[in-house]
């Protein structure tokens, strides 16, 4: 019985919105809109989030990265040698090899050196390092192999070229026993390596820029190129003299989950340098600390972006409580009648209230069904990660059902608060 009374009034509440089909579609819009903004921006900020996490998780969530930084002219350059000197030193790295928390240590050198193969040139980063640079960094190779210790210790030279290199260098061979020639010297290709980030189809055109980077064994990078690098900028020369620009410690931490031994080995690495450096010559870059303030940022931005499409939610229920009053005063005789032939209040209140609900539940729906499509079409289109959580069209379709019964109270009670009698006399 209590069913058929709820039927019978949701299907006389559907047939009064019906009376005026313009104005209730244009009262949905409001729930419509604020819906699918909802869910919508919450894609986009949370596709950004993801995005910019697995960019730092890349780095290693367990590595601690030392990184070498020119100092300002005045306080960088030897006026006598004009040879700027600054950066990581061997000591730097023998003594990081005594703290008890560190476990695989890799250095890396970065040189200024031209690559080229026939009419090809390029300047790609090319880096020396050592055989551990592959698994404590996480990267992947794509064909052939990464360095080995024999090649580090001979001082080999080979080396392991990205794949944007390789594409551009090499586009209709296989890159792999190929020489190419960096600075003077050439070296025999063993691998390539995945890029970091995704790449299109179609392979750089010639004379465009190439992204990559160029490896060779540590040994060998000191055996040819030294630590002395001129650059040669506006008919200007300028030396610099770096031991390393990058040192990466993989920090042994037993519980991955509640990581303690990353801050301290941040923490001492900074003393250290503090210590035993006159300028501030280095950074100290710890992936887990931009991780975790990735994620309060995303957070907040969530936050920022919900309150934002919350304000359309919040105007689209002020309209349907606006059009809802404007209902009251046509049904004035209505409300009444019905108050006359036995009617009561509750009834009048279920009535109005199954209205509003009724249009807030229409416009949460189809602003659930825009809501998924919107981050679709960033992602073909602009080219942008998106990423919609079950919770948010659930949080989205919650709100609209709440602002429906909110705003809706308001005129269902002054509905069922007029007199009957004075009801009865309104024109």
């Amino acid at each position: 019985m209590i069913k058929g009374a709820i039927g019978r009034t949701v299907r006389l509440g559907i047939k009064s919105l019906m009376l005026h089909k313009l104005r209730s579609m244009l009262t949905t819009l409001g729930v419509l809109f604020g819906v699918s903004s909802v869910i919508a921006m919450l894609a986009i900020g949370e596709g950004g989030s993801v995005e910019a996490q697995e960019q730092i998780r890349r780095l290693g969530s367990q590595n601690v990265i030392l990184r070498a930084i020119k100092p300002p002219e005045d306080l960088a350059s030897n006026r006598s040698t004009r040879v700027v000197q600054y950066g990581l030193t061997e000591s730097d790295l023998r003594r990081i090899e005594t703290f008890p928390w560190a476990g695989r240590i890799v250095p890396v050198r970065q040189l200024q050196q031209e690559i080229r193969v026939g009419d090809r040139v390029l300047n790609p980063r090319v880096m020396g390092t050592t055989p551990d640079y592959i698994e404590v960094t996480g990267r992947i190779i794509a064909q052939g192999r990464f360095l080995s210790a024999q090649d580090e210790a001979s001082a080999q030279n080979v080396c392991v070229i990205g794949y944007e290199i390789a594409r551009y260098l090499f586009p209709f061979e296989d890159p792999i026993n190929q020489d190419i020639k960096i600075g003077a010297e050439y070296y025999r290709v063993v691998g390539t390596l995945i890029p970091r980030v995704p790449l299109s189809n179609d392979p750089p055109k010639p004379g465009e820029d190439v992204t990559g980077e160029v490896l060779i064994p540590l040994n060998n990078a000191n055996k040819w190129f030294g630590n002395m690098q001129v650059k040669i900028r506006s008919g200007s020369r300028e030396m610099e003299e770096v031991e390393l620009h990058e040192i990466i410690v993989e920090v042994e931490e037993p519980n991955i989950e509640e990581p303690k031994n990353v801050p301290r080995m941040a923490a001492a690495c900074r003393d250290m340098l503090r210590r035993f450096h006159t300028q501030v010559d280095y950074e100290v870059v710890v992936p887990l600390e931009l991780l975790l303030r990735a994620q309060e940022t995303k957070r907040i931005f969530n936050i920022v972006l919900g309150s934002i499409a919350g304000i359309s939610l919040l105007v689209g229920g002020i309209g349907i409580m606006n059009v809802m009053l404007a209902t009251v005063l046509e049904r004035t005789r209505e409300i009444g009648i019905r108050r006359a032939l036995g009617a009561k209040r509750r009834h009048i209140v279920v009535q109005f209230l199954v209205e509003t609900v009724v249009l807030s539940v229409g416009g949460g729906v189809l602003g659930i069904l825009l809501g998924l499509a919107i981050p679709f079409f960033v992602e073909r289109f602009a080219k942008m990660q998106t990423v919609v959580t079950p919770g948010a069209p659930v949080l989205a379709f919650g709100i609209s059902v709440a602002i429906g019964i909110i705003f809706g109270l308001y005129p269902a009670w002054r509905a069922a608060n007029m007199d009957p009698v004075e009801a009865l006399r309104y024109e």
